[in-house]
């Protein structure tokens, strides 16, 4: 059986392999060509998680299943709080045969994926992002804009400054753009063309009235349903996106809560991402339109990118 490390992955599965990957992966999971359960989740006490996302491809002649930990306070200790593993196994016999590194795997694939989606929802000529978070997702999400957008302006917040400072310069070394870190996360996204939530926070850190006519905002931070990270009031006015209708419908924290508010039904989730990039339903209608991209995560993107990883094995230096 093939193990691929993290070090491997991170070699080998760059942005620009893994963004177009993850557009075919989300094209196939809304035409009906992939099998998946919703995730499990095992709540283990203080913000510690287990959970399991299997599932199939059928073009790549593959299932297997994702198996992931979360420990928040990993982070405070400079280590993933996203540890685990990817299991592919072959369609025609049965067998194990590649364990993949998934806390690396879903560092990129989830920026990969929101910059797939990114580049067909954010106006053209888009040039400024926020990043609200610190994190090793916040540094993944703006390497991978900056393959679908010339992103000239980056403005970091965090509520440890010290933190989003650090993030600002190694970003500053890595894209050469002018970042800097804000004092708050009004300042950040004031007048951002594209903004990302990447945050662990439980209740929401950024507000309708704070986001500009025409941005792109990427929800990434909240993986099930509990912590939210925008208000009722963006979810409400934006045309909402998802990666998963079925998933968001039950785990989708920010689109539930609103829900729950009476302030929306469940017609206004407006497609799956994998609809818009195969053309079925538009995605962005005008430049004052403010789109969002309600990312939860799905296995379809964690098999593709193994599937990637495993096929191309050997084959590479």
């Amino acid at each position: 059986m093939l193990f691929l490390d993290s070090d491997y992955v991170r070699r080998h599965l760059t942005y620009p392999v893994c963004i177009p990957a993850m557009r075919d992966a989300m094209i196939a999971f809304s035409a009906g060509e992939t099998q998946q359960l919703l995730r499990s989740i095992l709540h283990l006490g203080a913000g510690r998680m287990f959970g399991v996302m299997p599932g199939g491809m059928e073009g790549k002649k593959v299932f297997g299943a994702k198996l992931v930990s979360i420990f928040p306070e990993n982070f405070a200790l400079g280590k993933p709080s996203h540890q685990g593993v990817i299991v592919l196994f072959e369609s025609d016999g049965g067998a194990p045969v590649c364990i993949v590194d998934a806390a690396t795997v879903t560092a990129i694939r989830t920026a990969s994926a929101s910059a797939a989606a990114t580049d067909a929802l954010a106006r053209p000529g888009t040039s400024s992002l926020a990043l609200l978070g610190y994190g090793e997702q916040a540094y993944t999400h703006a390497v991978a804009l900056s393959e679908v957008r010339d992103i000239e302006a980056i403005r970091v917040w965090g509520r440890s400054r010290p933190r989003a400072e650090a993030l600002a310069e190694r970003l500053r070394k890595r894209l050469g753009a002018n970042v800097m870190a804000a004092p708050d996360a009004e300042a950040a996204v004031k007048d951002a063309d594209i903004i990302c939530t990447l945050t662990a926070a439980a209740e929401p850190i950024l507000n309708g009235a704070w986001v500009a006519p025409g941005a792109h905002v990427n929800v990434v931070g909240s993986s099930h349903a509990g912590p939210v990270e925008i208000d009722n009031d963006l979810v409400a006015r934006s045309r909402f996106i998802v990666d998963s209708r079925a998933s968001v419908l039950e785990q989708g924290a920010e689109f539930l809560r609103a829900k729950a508010e009476g302030l929306i039904d469940d017609t206004h989730i407006a497609a799956e991402i994998g609809e818009v990039f195969a053309g079925a339903v538009e995605g962005r209608r005008s430049p004052e339109e403010i789109t969002i991209y309600k990312s939860l995560g799905h296995v379809a993107q964690d098999l593709a990118a193994a599937a990637l990883l495993y096929d191309g094995y050997g084959r590479r230096p």
